[in-house]
């Protein structure tokens, strides 16, 4: 993989910078960032986003760029817009969307500075053929799921199903039991990626238009290492993902 690529980042979480209540600390060319801010350095040039579409609504990344979101905030119907168009020229897309986050926070609830607590993209999964469901039984604890190489850290994970969209417009999801996340309208046009799921439905992998879509129902994979052992292990899965989008396996 390139060293130069571009590699665009839209997130909550505090990848790039710490979370700190000083603006010096954050301005600071030394302020820490985490184990995955310096790891997607390694491999190309990131570049925070702010917004997924500028004033004309235009995508602010080239075709031949990778966009990570991870835990992003929600988007705006410009923005879904502005996505969708992109990913379905070309674009590669490694997405992060946790319905229970667990990655802890200094921030209190509704501090807008806080990481996203649960993933609110329903309406761009459910158009490339996606639901985000959760399942309220789930214990909480970290475990692993396995990954085509390495295992997949994962606490409170969703998981995905596939949309069937009829003709008629309506749709074959019913929540077989798993609550907490709201179903976007199944609507004509609605499931038209090509999709398939993996690692016990934490992972999707879909095809829409030209572009690629590499989604995983959970974010703990950001969380900081436990130990000398665990930051090996976590570096693995994120760069066997970025290399999946790169290679096209």
């Amino acid at each position: 993989m390139s060293r130069t690529q571009r590699i665009g980042l839209s997130t909550s979480l505090p990848i790039l910078w710490d979370e700190s209540d000083d603006p010096r600390e954050l301005l600071s060319s030394g302020a820490p960032r985490s184990w995955a801010g310096d790891a997607l350095a390694s491999q190309g040039e990131v570049l925070p986003l702010d917004s997924l579409a500028d004033a004309q609504g235009r995508f602010p990344l080239p075709a031949d760029a990778l966009l990570v979101m991870a835990q992003p905030r929600a988007l705006t119907p410009q923005e879904n817009v502005a996505l969708d168009g992109w990913v379905r020229a070309g674009g590669r897309l490694l997405l992060f969307v946790d319905p229970m986050l667990t990655q802890p926070s200094r921030y209190p609830l509704g501090d807008p500075r806080r990481p996203q607590d649960m993933a609110m993209l329903s309406p761009i999964l459910a158009h490339w053929g996606l639901e985000l469901r959760f399942d309220p039984s789930e214990k909480p604890g970290e475990r692993m799921v396995p990954l085509g190489e390495g295992s997949l850290p994962v606490n409170l994970p969703g998981r995905f199903r596939l949309l069937g969209i009829y003709g008629d417009g309506t749709s074959d999801r019913g929540n077989g039991g798993m609550v907490g996340m709201p179903a976007a309208s199944g609507k004509s046009g609605d499931g038209n990626g090509s999709c398939s799921l993996e690692s016990a439905e934490i992972l999707a992998d879909c095809r829409i238009g030209r572009g690629r879509v590499l989604a995983v129902a959970d974010a703990a994979l950001f969380e900081e290492a436990s130990g000398a052992a665990d930051l090996p292990m976590r570096r693995k899965a994120l760069a066997w993902l970025v290399s999946r989008l790169e290679s096209g396996d």
